[in-house]
Formats: C-alpha cells, sequence, structure tokens
C-alpha cells in the first residue's frame, strides 16, 4: 500500500472543502429553480424545460467558450457515451422532476430528488466499480422506504407525480455517476454542462414548437430565472462531483430540502404532511449516519 503524503491529504481535504460548498450551493440553486418552475404557472412541462435549457445553454456557452480551449471541448471517442448517457438519463430526470414540483408540494419533489445519492451508489458500485460495503446497501433500502411515506402508494391518478419524482432521482443518480467518470477523464466541468443543455435543447425543441403555449410576460421571467438557478445548479454539481467522490459530499445535497422547505412555505403556502416529515428524516437521518460512518 502507498503511504499518503501530508500535501496529498491536504489537497484532497481542500478538494472535499470545494466540494462540500459546491454541492450547498448547488442546493440552493435548484430549490430556487423548483420554486420558479411553479411560479411560471400553468405552462406545460416540456415547454418549462426546454426553456430552462435553452437559457443554461446559453450562460454556459458563454463561460465554456471564454474559458477552455478548442483540446478541452472536443468530444472524444472516450467520453462521447458517458456525456451521452449523462445529457438522456438527466434529460428524463429533470423532465420528471419538473412535473413532480408541478403537481405536488417542492419540499416533496426535492427530497425524492435527493434519493439521486443512493442511486449513485448502485450505479457507481455497478459501473465505476467503486464497491459498496453492507452498510450503503443497507442505507439505499432505508432510504427507498423513507421515499415510500413521501410517495404514500396507491392505486390512484395521484400516485403519478411521485412516480414522477423518483424516477427523476433515478435518473439524476445516473446522470452524476456519469459525471464523476468523466471528472476522472479530464473532462471540463463547463463542457459537461454546455454537452447536457445543448442535448436536451435539441431533443425539446421540436415538442415545444410543435405544441407552444402562448405565455404572459411574468412567465417568461419566472422561466428566465429558473434557467440561470438551473445553470448556477449545473455548474456547482458538477464541480463537487470532480472535486470529490459522491460518497463524501453527497450528505450536503439535503440542503436542498431545507431550503426548499423554507421557499415553499413563504412563497407557496406549502407545508408538508406527518409522513412526508417523517420520510425527510429517514432519509436525512440515513445519509447523515452514512456519512459519519465513512468519516
Amino acid at each position: 500500500m502507498i503511504p499518503v503524503t501530508e500535501s496529498e491529504r491536504s489537497v484532497k481535504m481542500k478538494n472535499r472543502q470545494k466540494g462540500i460548498l459546491c454541492i450547498i450551493g448547488c442546493a440552493f440553486c435548484f430549490a430556487l429553480m423548483n420554486l420558479f418552475v411553479n411560479l411560471a404557472g400553468d405552462v406545460p412541462v416540456i415547454q418549462k424545460a426546454f426553456f430552462r435549457n435553452a437559457v443554461a445553454l446559453i450562460f454556459s456557452g458563454i463561460v465554456l467558450f471564454k474559458n477552455t480551449t478548442k483540446e478541452e471541448r472536443k468530444v472524444t471517442k472516450d467520453n462521447f457515451w458517458l456525456l451521452f448517457l449523462r445529457s438522456f438519463a438527466g434529460g428524463i430526470g429533470f423532465v420528471c422532476n419538473f412535473y413532480a414540483v408541478d403537481h405536488m408540494n417542492i419540499s416533496d419533489a426535492s427530497m425524492l430528488n435527493k434519493l439521486a445519492p443512493f442511486f449513485v451508489i448502485i450505479f457507481s458500485a455497478i459501473f465505476l466499480k467503486e464497491k459498496a460495503n453492507w452498510f450503503q446497501w443497507l442505507s439505499v433500502i432505508l432510504a427507498f422506504v423513507g421515499s415510500l411515506f413521501i410517495v404514500k402508494p396507491t392505486f390512484g391518478m395521484e400516485v403519478i407525480p411521485a412516480v414522477a419524482g423518483l424516477i427523476g432521482g433515478l435518473g439524476a443518480g445516473i446522470a452524476y455517476t456519469c459525471v464523476r467518470k468523466l471528472g476522472q477523464k479530464g473532462t471540463k466541468s463547463t463542457f459537461i454542462v454546455f454537452f447536457f443543455s445543448a442535448f436536451t435543447s435539441v431533443i425539446l425543441a421540436p415538442i415545444v414548437i410543435c405544441n407552444y403555449q402562448p405565455m404572459e410576460w411574468w412567465q417568461w421571467g419566472f422561466l428566465l430565472l429558473t434557467g440561470l438557478a438551473a445553470s448556477g445548479g449545473q455548474f456547482c454539481v458538477t464541480a463537487a462531483y470532480t472535486y470529490a467522490p459522491a460518497k463524501e459530499i453527497s450528505v450536503y445535497d439535503y440542503s436542498q430540502v431545507i431550503f426548499a422547505a423554507i421557499l415553499g412555505f413563504f412563497f407557496l403556502n406549502q407545508v408538508p404532511d406527518v409522513f412526508s416529515i417523517i420520510g425527510y428524516a429517514i432519509i436525512i437521518v440515513v445519509a447523515i449516519v452514512m456519512y459519519i460512518r465513512q468519516k
């Protein structure tokens, strides 16, 4: 076993601290994004998703072409399929998340999306060969139990938004696993964000054009804010998972639920029910215990 030097340990610690700050910044940005999506009102979900990513595409494109070289913007055989899978899974994930945000409390939708780190454990074990121990697998099972309190499974149509929220978390888990692998391969975080935004904008554009619903000026404003908040969140989460492994920093992502609950209460008069709060508690406690155990 190769000993770790003091300088290497110091670099690792600094990267972990940067990752923690980035993940908290990401949580706040995505909580704002969910609020703005809800405040945009009666606009089709696909249309909201398109404008969210169109704004992110412009923003990320400016940052990318200003701060990277032509070589760093290349799509190679080595990273194309990872970029494609990250974009495809992430696209499905955020469309489902938008649907959940439109049809349930934003704190509930945020928590279901925060199952992503547990999905990351599964997919990292399968695709990145980052072996999970028995406690991590137990954590995944307990997190799923916690999600059932939020979903409140029934045989009625009212369960559809919650299922969409779960699919959103699954898609995000796949996407974050790909981001981790791309970071290990040296792909720039700004390029990952730009590729994702471009891919999803191109895919969603024909659907929006064929089914466009006119919007009021204030809806345009909220969708612009949605895109800006999403851009901030994308850059933060992409940077976070390139600085440190998911298992070391993902627990801080749960601050989004706190941000979402506060924003939902003050701006939307939303209060989670008792079962949802129990679900939050189970998932967050499991995440914290897992983090402490790893340290």
